[in-house]
């Protein structure tokens, strides 16, 4: 029987953008994970289908090839061996699907990253398969390169970090995966040999966001408050970066919205660990919501000033 249509599977438009193409599948994820189906065959249908879907159309390189080919890129039919499903994704390696298993979680813990915790992010499709043995549980079926994901934290990619990955199914001894410093959204670490018969194993990295730093190739941005005298007069100020605090001057006459750069105090490049980012200090001014008397009185005699010096200068023209 022929598939039905991936975005119509998800009840997206063609144009959906991704992060809409993954609110719908968390929500269909949800109303039909045979753990709130138990014991039905047409949810847990259901459950395969959206997740079949949801992992060929978030995938850009992979979308690409549906919209132009349909199913015909993944189930054999433009040429492929027909004992094996094909991967047209580079290095020979061959579509397969992933098999999932979780060790009893709670359901919000489950679906709090698209069951990310499973395999700190793996994808998984085709087959659900119950009786949970073992936290972060990977198996695979034919193929030789496997694809996946892993969710890591901000600090993990900033710093670089370990992994114990545990697979199902092939014998093989739990697997650590070393992320390096530096890497970025959506890079991939390739494992050599850990793949199916000889292939590699290909993981795509996801970074959670962290609160206040936003992240620009190996750049980070914060924005920081000062008080309106430093602004005005100059001075300095401590601003936070990923690697402690530090002391910047800040020049008389800084406007708020103006940036502060600190030189390499961004992400590590992942081919040069000599080379660092920089991180970029956006400025917004404190403006008190009370003040005394007699900084009331200082602020009137500035204002008087102000207001002097621009009706000479309008004077003078």
């Amino acid at each position: 029987m022929a598939k039905r249509d991936f975005y119509e599977v998800l009840g997206v438009k063609k144009s959906a953008t991704e992060k809409e193409i993954k609110s719908a599948y968390r929500k269909l994820a949800k109303k039909y994970h045979p753990d709130t189906n138990p014991g039905d065959k047409n949810a847990e249908q259901r459950f395969k289908e959206v997740t079949e879907a949801y992992n060929i159309l978030s995938d850009s390189e992979k979308r690409k090839l549906y919209d132009q080919f349909g199913m015909a890129a993944f189930d054999g039919s433009m040429g492929s061996d027909p004992g094996e499903q094909s991967n047209p994704f580079g290095n020979g390696g061959t579509y397969r699907e992933y098999h999932y298993s979780s060790n009893g979680q709670n359901m919000d813990d489950i679906f709090g990253d698209l069951f990310g915790d499973m395999f700190h992010g793996g994808s998984f499709g085709g087959h659900f398969r119950r009786g949970f043995q073992d936290d972060d549980v990977f198996e695979y079926t034919k193929g030789k390169n496997v694809y996946s994901d892993i969710t890591i934290e901000f600090e993990e990619a900033v710093f670089g970090c370990d992994k114990v990955l545990h697979f199902e199914g092939n014998a093989k001894q739990p697997l650590k995966v070393h992320i390096p410093a530096g890497i970025d959204e959506g890079q991939s670490v390739r494992l050599k040999g850990q793949g199916q018969n000889g292939g590699d194993l290909l993981l795509k990295v996801h970074i959670n966001e962290k609160a206040g730093y936003k992240r620009v190739g190996k750049d980070i941005y914060i924005t920081e408050s000062i008080p309106y005298t430093t602004a005005v007069l100059g001075g300095e100020a401590r601003f936070r970066t990923l690697y402690g605090m530090v002391v910047c001057k800040i020049p008389a006459g800084t406007q708020s919205g103006s940036k502060i750069s600190i030189k390499n105090k961004g992400i590590v490049s992942m081919n040069d660990k000599a080379v660092h980012g920089d991180e970029y200090v956006i400025i917004q001014i404190q403006v008190p919501r009370n003040v005394t008397s007699e900084e009331r009185r200082i602020l009137e005699e500035l204002r008087q000033a102000q207001e002097h010096r621009s009706n000479m200068r309008g004077g003078a023209a």
